[in-house]
């Protein structure tokens, strides 16, 4: 659960980035919104989680 928040999060902060100082404007953010909730209640939402939570893994084991 940690995971999930913690990408939310960030990817939260990517968006607004984004929105405000990239090409993104708010209809497009919604539009990716949309599709992040359609992909979660899709049949390659499981797919999607465990990719997820490997990477998530790989980069935690990076040792600096």
């Amino acid at each position: 659960m940690a995971v999930s928040i913690s990408a939310v999060v960030l990817l939260a902060v990517i968006a607004f980035l984004l929105i405000k100082k990239g090409g993104l404007n708010a209809g497009h953010a919604i539009v990716c919104i949309l599709l992040g909730f359609y992909l979660a209640s899709s049949s390659i939402a499981p797919t999607i989680s465990q990719a997820t939570s490997r990477v998530a893994e790989m980069i935690g084991d990076v040792k600096f």
